[in-house]
């Protein structure tokens, strides 16, 4: 069977009711459909290098397969779509005493990573105007939500999401999260909130939510300025108002100034003690194919951040490790970036940045927490030929803390290739 017709057979198995649709209504459905294959090949090597470490090292490696499928709207006032994600990971290498990457599920008794495991996930789409509203499996990225797809396979949620963009320059989005399938499960459970010694956040024991609802909306000002306000509230553990802005000033001839700018303000929600103020602020200058970043992280409050557990946080400190975010922690980092396009190599880029936190309050008596991480990232993705798409990359940490925290050196490599199926 070929790839166009293997893609169609499973976009027809996932939306067997379109079949009863008239043939004229189904013709925007099938004509603006898509589909892909995301062949995914992940190594992954973590060495603990503190003293007394429980485990010395966590390394595994796995195969994912991501299959995407996004059918159009049927025609009408109101339009009528579905969209199909099929997840699986297959393990390549692991034992008991190098797992817990994040990579691959592990049995809930023996700790082993299991052989295999998957997803299918289906959501239902309306359109109306410039409207549309999706229920069912969902992977939101907004400043009080953003899902995981740092590992083998992304981290999915269920759930209902409306965005809107009636007026123009104005993007509208709400809705609610019900539960949460993390990265390395393929199971669906209650929400929790991140926690930590050096957070300081506390919450009552055994408490979960099935209910995260959230609103806000960007505004584009100009092409170079765009701000933003959203809401969060993870029910029984925190609230959260977020304001953000981005602005893009151009200076010369391939040269630019980019301002981002994010402060949130988090509070408890019942079970919870969580008060938080963040401020980041991140300024890049570009210079042709370099840019040179330069970035400030502050926490103020009775706790650190708070976001959904395994979930990204929307922070200018948050990197490939650590997110920066202890309770009354500052921070800066220092970036450089340089695409190979500038001198005829496009495809290939690097990226190496330092961060440096310190101020940690660790409780009554402790001596103030302090971290650093330093990143490089290479990658190169193929332009042409047999092997276009096919990209490459590795992903290189190293992580110190004083008074908390483990002392880290990682290493990931990332083989990916995406097949677009039509």
């Amino acid at each position: 069977m070929s790839k166009t017709s293997l893609a169609r057979a499973v976009a027809l198995a996932a939306l067997g009711a379109s079949v009863t649709l008239p043939g004229v209504a189904q013709a925007e459905f099938i004509k603006d459909s898509k589909a892909s294959l995301e062949l995914r090949n992940f190594y992954f090597n973590r060495d603990f290098r503190q003293e007394g470490a429980a485990q010395s090292k966590a390394e595994e490696w796995a195969q994912g397969f991501l299959l995407r499928y996004e059918s159009g709207f049927t025609e009408g006032t109101v339009g009528v779509g579905v969209d199909a994600l099929g997840l699986l990971g297959v393990k390549l290498d692991s034992s008991p005493d190098r797992s817990n990457t994040g990579l691959l599920k592990r049995d809930r008794e023996t700790r082993r990573a299991q052989d295999e495991y998957g997803e299918l996930g289906l959501t239902a789409k309306l359109r109306a105007s410039k409207s549309v509203l999706k229920v069912g499996t969902l992977l939101p990225k907004l400043p009080v939500v953003q899902y995981n797809d740092s590992r083998l396979l992304p981290q999915t949620f269920k759930g209902g999401q409306l965005n809107s963009m009636e007026l123009d320059g104005l993007t509208f989005d709400a809705g609610q999260l019900k539960q949460v399938n993390q990265r390395d499960s393929s199971d669906y459970e209650d929400m929790t909130i991140t926690t930590g010694a050096a957070r300081a956040i506390t919450v009552r024991s055994g408490t979960t939510s099935d209910k995260f609802n959230f609103g806000g909306a960007s505004y584009k000002w100009t092409d170079n300025l765009v701000t933003g306000y959203h809401y969060g509230e993870l029910q029984d553990f925190y609230k959260q108002h977020y304001f953000s802005a981005v602005h893009m000033l151009p200076l010369a001839d391939k040269q630019s100034l980019k301002s981002d700018l994010r402060y949130a303000r988090s509070t408890d929600d019942g079970t919870s003690n969580v008060d938080n103020k963040a401020f980041g602020a991140m300024f890049t200058y570009a210079l042709g194919g370099h840019a040179f970043g330069l970035g400030y992280q502050s926490m103020s409050g009775d706790t650190g951040f708070a976001y959904i557990n395994g979930t990204d946080p929307f922070l200018v400190n948050y990197v490939q490790i650590g997110d920066f975010a202890n309770k009354d922690e500052k921070s800066w980092q220092a970036r450089y970036d340089y695409n190979f396009a500038s001198i005829g190599i496009p495809g290939l880029t690097f990226m190496t940045r330092y961060l440096s936190g310190d101020n940690i309050d660790l409780g009554a008596g402790r001596e103030e927490g302090k971290e650093w991480e330093r990143n490089m990232d290479i990658a190169y993705v193929f332009q042409e030929g047999a092997l276009k798409n096919f990209g490459i990359k590795w992903r290189n940490a190293t992580v110190r803390s004083t008074n908390f925290g483990n002392d880290l050196d990682e290493n990931r490599l990332i083989l990916s290739y995406v097949v677009p199926l039509w």
